[in-house]
């Protein structure tokens, strides 16, 4: 009998560091030779797997697979897809498994959030139920940080660095014109639920006075009033005021304070514009002249500005993910354990899929401080070691060089899918 392919797809927002766990996954599974055949790797996510779109990683050099390690985005395609529950449609997971059987894939590796780990977790379960068991292993992914268990995720470090860098360099710009032009800057970051991203901006403050002076978190309740004073404070001590704000800040009745009135492919609320509608409100109060920023796209793709922490993790991850496989494990993904020495360190862990599924971690209160508006030495020494060092790409003619891939796609076996 043939020996067993793997099948490794990712899936939603991607990140910069997402292809390195691609990395991991491809190179280790080539050291495995004698148990694993093809890695075949989803064109488009969850969606290559259901139209048949697979893409024959042997094609790829050994070269261009390590080039993977510093490229960022999703080197094979990334989608917002989310599997209903199997009694809601039960004809998507038969379709996963007849093409998983259709090409001997026996082990599937699903790089992603939270709704990524719960999908993986269904397929462990109904294959077992089925009778064609397929190992299912979670590779975690999100700039969020938000997946429970694990004290990081692989992608939020360099997020992390990348705002942080950010906000400190904004805020010296700021500082040297606010004499006589602007004196508010506003810069959005991702964050929905939970404030990760904007608290590692806090890094960049490290003496009084730097920015960013205020930070707007999704857990802690907006006030106008609190905020206008703060604002004006920071404006009369400093000259200026440098503000970061998570693009799920709320309300006190939990609403959204930018809510773009949609909703994405996973039922979450779209969101949009809030650097403006803070700017403005502060524009309509105070008078000062401002200008604001989106981080949006830049922030989770910044290759060049990449955590070298957050890569050898992402790497770490993947290689982890192939080797929890061939040992026999399912429905689990590998997570990052903090050591308990003062001197940063990690190690692989495992956590079980059905208990991070669908489970969203919010920063802990004592990482904001008491005003609710900056983080606090707590959270200063959680972030700290997760931006720390640098894994510069290679860089020709001034710019960084990045993997192109093949994509050779597997021959399709199956009919045509129709959802």
């Amino acid at each position: 009998m043939s020996k067993a392919n793997l099948f490794y797809a990712q899936s939603g927002g991607v990140t910069s560091v997402i292809n390195a766990s691609a990395c991991g996954v491809i190179e280790t599974a080539r050291k495995h030779k004698d148990k694993i055949g093809k890695v075949y790797a989803g064109l488009n996510g969850i969606v290559g797997a259901l139209k048949e779109e697979l893409i024959d990683t042997s094609k790829e050099s050994a070269s261009t697979i390590a080039a993977l390690r510093s490229t960022p985005a999703g080197a094979f395609g990334s989608c917002r897809y989310k599997l209903k529950s199997y009694q809601e449609n039960q004809r998507e997971y038969e379709r996963l498994l007849e093409v998983f059987q259709a090409h001997n894939i026996r082990y599937f590796l699903y790089n992603g959030g939270g709704d990524s780990q719960d999908t993986a977790n269904k397929v462990a379960q109904l294959s077992q139920e089925v009778g064609f068991p397929i190992t299912c292993i979670g590779v975690p992914k999100t700039v969020d940080n938000d997946l429970p268990i694990t004290d990081n995720c692989p992608g939020f470090g360099s997020v992390a660095k990348y705002v942080a860098v950010s906000i400190r360099e904004a805020g010296l710009d700021v500082a040297s014109m606010c004499e006589s032009s602007t004196k508010v800057f506003v810069l959005e970051v991702m964050g929905r639920h939970a404030g990760w991203i904007a608290g590692a901006a806090g890094l960049a403050s490290e003496q009084e006075g730097d920015a960013p002076h205020i930070i707007l978190f999704p857990e802690i309740p907006f006030q106008k009033d609190k905020f206008i004073r703060k604002v004006k404070s920071c404006v009369k001590k400093f000259g200026y005021c440098a503000i970061v704000v998570s693009e799920g800040a709320q309300n006190p009745d939990g609403s959204f304070l930018a809510d773009a009135g949609g909703k994405d492919a996973f039922g979450h609320v779209q969101l949009g514009g809030v650097a403006p509608f803070v700017a403005e409100m502060i524009k309509e109060e105070t008078g000062f002249k401002y200008h604001w920023a989106v981080s949006d796209y830049l922030q989770r793709s910044a290759r060049h500005i990449a955590s070298a922490t957050d890569v050898e993790q992402a790497y770490a991850v993947g290689k982890a993910a192939v080797e929890f496989a061939l040992a026999g494990k399912n429905a689990v993904m590998p997570a990052i354990v903090r050591g308990k020495g003062k001197k940063y360190s990690w190690r692989i862990g495992e956590a079980k899929l059905s208990d991070v599924a669908n489970v969203e971690k919010m920063m802990p209160r004592n990482f904001i401080s008491r005003d609710g508006f900056h983080i606090t030495d707590k959270g200063r020494e959680y972030f700290a070691p997760l931006i720390a060092g640098e894994d510069y790409p290679t860089y020709k003619k001034g710019l960084p060089q990045y993997a192109r891939l093949k994509k050779v796609l597997a021959e399709k076996k199956l009919k045509k899918w129709r959802p």
